[in-house]
């Protein structure tokens, strides 16, 4: 399938933002006479627009509009004026290239969610604070509806809104200045600075539905003087789950049949818990002498997340209450295997000795029958109750309804933990030649849990909380940078930096991962949605690299800029890689007024880029094992296991060492300014080789012998014995994303108008049909929306009154969860209104949302033209209504209200 905006659509795009722009223009000419006794505060409205920024280049700072490469300014007032406290959902309601969603249900990317930049991967957009590289977050995202799918990015989360003066999105690929990552784009995140003043603010929300409440206390406090200062920010929350399912036909019928032990709803789907979030951000400096300065930040930060997982039925789980699709029982004979058991189990041995050809290929001696004596037949929902109370009183056997009659449904979280400290001395030596030295450390862990599970194989004696284990990701950065201006025209940077990255597995509790004495009945081993990491699969990988780049900017004219770069990287298991960026911008309407002697009524620039980019792999994703719980073929709950792709199973299905991801992408654009409005827009097309992600599942019994799965158990995945299917990365395919940013804004009476749009497309134009199957490749090139947009309008009426109104657009999205189904896109409205009680004391209320949109229904089993009825198939399966990956979540509206003191 081909991408892209079709000549048509970008004509009526353009014809529709020039209709605007020239009828804005229109209005200043009319109005030129009442202006000029104006001019100054117009130009000083115009550059606030404009923003002044530090990212995309190491010249001195300039304005957005100067800038060659595509950058969106975010004023800390724009993050102030939301209802949400989290920043990855403030950045999306601003910026149309950047998306971030709910996770319900998706292990560990429900405790980091991962967040795409212009529809490629979490990991291949580069977080920087203060332009320092910032450490990557422990969570590898096993879930992430197909694109985040196996990326392990930054987190956000931890950093407080209210810490932050400014965040700038480099729309543009940058790993020839700033390293691996840099594909997508960056993130700089600009600390306030301030030694004096602060601000305080309490914050509560809540859905409409009455559920999800959510707070935080927030305050910002600047300390010191000039020449010795600091600047803290702190904030605490934390928000209540919300609940949007229906019950589980499957959990309806068995309250039906008499089993009141069945919740209601037996599986919740929503928000989940977020307790204790505390977030620490100090930012500081001082002045040694006059020509060296002392600079740095560290932060801290520690939250509990905690959602919940799929229903396990009391009837009909594999290897915990049935092995027999719910035909029978499944009993435990805790004296040891029962006769029948153990002749089988002799035969097998010898069946497996005298057969070794076949067991090769993948054969199997056959399953015993699991109608023995001591099954309990069901019927009708209804176990038999006679030979229920037979096993009950028995002592010597067991099932696993006598723990948990009406089943269970596993709570699966994290405790987070997120620490860096970075500091830096700068200065100037030799007149101009200014030099930068610094050094950082960032560390994140997540401590998972779960509970309100069992490990199987263990019977009776199984806890029903387990510690499975940490993942611990630790960075640590050193870097040299020098800068020389060498006249006006001429600028030189050059440097080199020092990095390491660690990924840890830490060990759980033997419980969690341990083979107990009924795995030889057919009960699964580890505790069940979430495996703990055994002894084998614990471990600590260290990879450093090193790097050396040249960075200029030349002005041959005044109103014509050349950005250029090259940089150099060595990785010591990867090996070398040279990258290199070009960029420029050029004033076509300065050339007017240089030649021509003409003056246009607009600033026209344009601007444009060249660069290759690249992306190594992670630690983690080179040795991280995982083991999830997911809807598998013909909808059924199926154990999926991520192992290396240099494990022995992988190398039997193509498997091998993973190499870096490579880019090539470019940049067009084009910059309209006037005292009345600024207009921006940049066409973008990025090609990615040797692309990083998970490979298809394989399927026991298809394509995974019984003997692979043998070796997965003597290798530490401990569940393997009910593992149907497993995956691996892999670098077997390539990608063209291509798409167009569009922005205008413009001084509205007493306040702004802002509009912003985003077309993103993405194809795969490359790939193995054996590692990456076609339902991967429309996840890929669907599983965001394609068409993204917001207008922002905001109104400031007398001394005290503040109005805002804003619009989102989504465009479809595709998942395949449960089914298949494109889902179709919605506008969102917020609004949101401000009244200054005395001086400096503010109140507001706002609503997101305020419309009550909700993302669409999941579609009958009988295609997506035939109405959803709650009776049918799928919600029966999984519990909920609509789709999973919603890009604006499925609460519905969400009010708020918030009171906030500035000094």
């Amino acid at each position: 399938m081909k991408v892209g905006l079709t000549f048509k659509t970008l004509l009526l795009l353009m014809h529709g933002i020039l209709v605007i722009f020239i009828g804005l223009a229109s209005i200043a000419v009319a109005q030129e006479t009442e202006m000029e006794s104006s001019d100054t505060a117009s130009e000083q409205e115009v550059i606030t627009l404009e923003g002044v920024v530090v990212v995309g280049t190491r010249a001195k700072p300039r304005s957005v509009l100067e800038s060659a490469v595509p950058i969106d300014v975010l004023p800390s007032d724009d993050f102030v004026k939301q209802g949400s406290t989290d920043l990855p959902d403030l950045l999306r309601n601003l910026v149309p290239s950047y998306n971030v969603n709910a996770q319900p249900i998706a292990d560990a990317a429900t405790v980091v969610r991962p967040a795409n930049l212009r529809g490629l991967a979490p990991d291949h957009t580069l977080l920087l604070v203060n332009g320092k590289r910032r450490h990557r977050a422990s969570v590898i995202a096993w879930l992430g509806n197909g694109l985040s799918d196996g990326a392990q990015g930054a987190d956000l989360s931890p950093i407080p809104s209210i810490a932050l003066k400014q965040v700038e999105v480099l729309r543009d690929g940058a790993s020839a200045q700033y390293g691996s990552d840099a594909i997508a784009g960056v993130l700089n995140l600009q600390l306030k600075d301030s030694y004096k003043g602060g601000s305080f603010e309490i914050k509560p929300g809540i859905f409409q539905t009455g559920d999800g409440l959510t707070y935080s206390f927030a305050g910002n406090i600047g300390l010191g003087r000039e020449d010795l200062w600091t600047n803290l920010s702190l904030e605490y929350g934390g928000m209540n789950e919300t609940d949007r399912s229906v019950q589980r036909d499957d959990a309806a019928a068995l309250i039906s049949a008499g089993n009141t032990d069945v919740a209601d709803p037996a599986q919740p789907w929503g928000h989940p818990i977020i307790k204790n979030d505390i977030k620490l951000f100090a930012n500081y400096g001082a002045s040694i002498t006059d020509e060296i300065k002392f600079y740095g930040h560290a932060n801290y930060a520690q939250k509990e997340v905690e959602g919940g997982f799929y229903f396990r039925n009391p009837n009909t789980r594999g290897a915990v209450f049935s092995n027999d699709d719910g035909k029978t029982l499944l009993v435990g004979n805790l004296g040891g295997l029962t006769p029948e058991m153990a002749e089988w189990e002799t035969r097998k041995v010898e069946w497996e000795a005298q057969n070794p050809a076949a067991v090769e290929v993948g054969e199997a001696f056959p399953e015993p029958s699991p109608h023995d004596a001591d099954d309990i037949p069901i019927t009708n929902n209804v176990p038999d109750p006679v030979a229920l109370k037979q096993v009950i009183d028995n002592p010597n056997l067991f099932t696993f309804q006598e723990l948990f009659p009406g089943g269970f449904t596993p709570r699966f979280g994290a405790d987070t933990l997120d620490a860096s400290l970075l500091v830096g001395l700068k200065g100037t030596i030799i007149e101009d030649l200014g030099w930068d030295l610094s050094a950082a450390y960032g560390r994140h862990a997540s401590d998972f849990f779960i509970k309100n599970t069992v490990n199987a194989s263990l019977g009776p004696k199984t806890p029903t909380e387990f510690d499975p284990g940490d993942y611990i990701q630790a960075d640590m950065n050193i870097n040299l940078d020098l800068t020389y201006p060498l006249h006006d025209m001429v600028f030189f940077a050059f440097g080199v930096e020092y990095r390491t990255e660690t990924f840890e597995i830490v060990q759980g509790q033997i419980e969690s991962w341990d083979i107990g004495p009924l795995a030889s009945q057919g009960f699964s081993s580890g505790s069940n949605g979430f495996p703990g990491f055994s002894d084998i699969a614990e471990g600590n990988w260290t990879r450093s690299n090193s790097a050396g780049y040249l960075e200029s900017e030349l002005r041959p004219l005044d109103f014509w800029t050349i950005g250029a770069a090259v940089r150099g990287e060595y990785f010591d298991d990867f090996g070398s890689t040279v990258n290199y960026k070009v960029a420029t911008n050029y004033g076509i309407a300065d050339t007017f007024k240089k030649l021509l002697s003409i003056d246009p009524i607009v600033d026209l620039r344009a601007r444009g880029s060249y660069s290759t980019g690249f992306r190594a792999p992670t630690p983690g994703q080179q040795n991280a094992f995982n083991v999830t719980t997911e809807f598998g073929e013909n909808n059924t709950l199926v154990n999926k296991g991520t192992i290396p792709s240099t494990h022995a199973a992988a190398g039997l299905v193509g498997g091998k060492a993973l190499e870096p991801e490579k880019s090539k992408s470019f940049t067009v654009g084009t910059v309209i300014s006037h005292s009345i409005a600024n207009l921006t827009i940049d066409y973008f097309n990025i090609k990615v080789e040797d692309r990083l992600a998970p490979s298809r599942d394989f399927n026991r019994g298809q394509d995974v012998t019984e003997a692979q799965i043998q070796q997965l158990v003597a290798e530490g995945i401990t569940s393997a014995g009910n593992l149907q299917e497993f995956r691996f990365f892999t670098n077997e395919f390539e990608t063209s994303t291509q798409g167009i940013d569009v922005i205008l804004t413009a001084p509205i009476l007493n306040g702004v108008l802002s509009v912003a749009y985003n077309y993103t497309g993405t194809e795969v134009t490359k790939h193995n049909p054996d590692i990456l199957n076609e339902v991967r490749i429309k996840l890929l090139q669907e599983g965001i929306p394609r068409h993204r947009g917001n207008a922002t309008l905001t109104q400031a009426i007398g001394d005290s009154l503040g109005v805002l109104g804003r619009v989102n657009y989504y465009g479809p999205w595709y998942e395949n969860a449960v089914g298949a189904q494109t889902y179709s896109g919605a506008f969102l409205v917020d609004i949101e209104v401000s009244y200054a009680l005395i001086e400096n004391l503010g109140i507001t209320v706002g609503v997101n949302n305020v419309l009550n949109v909700a993302p669409d229904n999941i579609t009958s089993a009988e295609g997506p033209d035939v109405p959803f009825d709650i009776e049918e198939f799928p919600a029966r399966i999984v519990g909920r209504p609509f789709g999973e990956y919603s890009p604006y979540g499925f609460g519905g509206a969400f009010w708020y209200t918030k009171v906030g003191y500035h000094f």
